[in-house]
């Protein structure tokens, strides 16, 4: 008789099903498999709707990222030719513009280069002078650039041309075109780090003869 009672009181009525004891905490229940993939179907229909603008997000933070870039670069350019112009418009040698800018020997544009067909104006940066500080003519070619913009800059992004880029080391790439005299870098997040793949890329240029840095936003 004593043995029944004890077992009476240790065991109670089942519950939704599950036979519980006195004492013990009661059953959990999982999500059942309609709950999980009503939840799967809410957080997919989430996604669709977040991701365009996620993706409008990480575009506009790459066109202001070049858009810095090319302001920073700007205000360089113009901090090398008020310098210049600080040191009483100074030259090497033979006559060509240069300047000491923050320790390295630039090279400056000359009026005296214009043409008719060319407006050149003075005193803007196209790339190192050589190992004795001496200038030269205006020419660019695309190791100026990268030059330009390692050495213009205080924080520059990693730059190489089409031969040397490495898409896991290098942000922008330098190019230009033959007798342009004309800069471009462009971003490569916004080419997918492709090289061969820059018709969609964000890009700025400049042209020393005017001293102008023009940001072209890919659409």
């Amino acid at each position: 008789m004593q043995r029944k009672k004890l077992r009476a009181i240790h065991e109670i009525d089942t519950v939704d099903g599950v036979k519980m004891k006195v004492g013990s905490k009661q059953a959990q229940r999982g999500f059942s498999l309609v709950e999980l993939v009503i939840v799967i179907v809410v957080i997919g229909l989430l996604a669709v709707a977040a991701l365009p603008r996620f993706l409008d997000v990480t575009e506009e933070a790459k066109k202001s990222s070049i858009e810095g870039v090319a302001g920073g670069f700007a205000t360089a350019v113009l901090s090398v030719r008020a310098q210049w112009e600080a040191n009483g418009r100074t030259q090497d040698t033979n006559g060509f513009y240069v300047v000491a800018y923050d320790g390295t020997d630039m090279k400056l544009t000359a009026e005296s280069e214009s043409t008719e067909d060319l407006t050149i104006r003075s005193g803007y940066p196209f790339g190192l002078a050589d190992s004795d500080g001496l200038g030269s003519a205006l020419a660019i070619a695309d190791t100026d650039c990268v030059d330009l913009m390692t050495e213009l800059m205080q924080n520059p992004p990693q730059t190489a041309t089409t031969t040397d880029f490495d898409a896991t080391q290098h942000k922008y790439l330098a190019t230009t075109v033959e007798d342009s005299n004309i800069c471009t870098f462009y971003q490569m997040a916004s080419a997918n780090n492709t090289p061969t793949n820059l018709n969609g890329a964000h890009n700025f240029t400049y042209e020393p003869a005017l001293g102008r840095v023009v940001v072209n936003l890919a659409d």
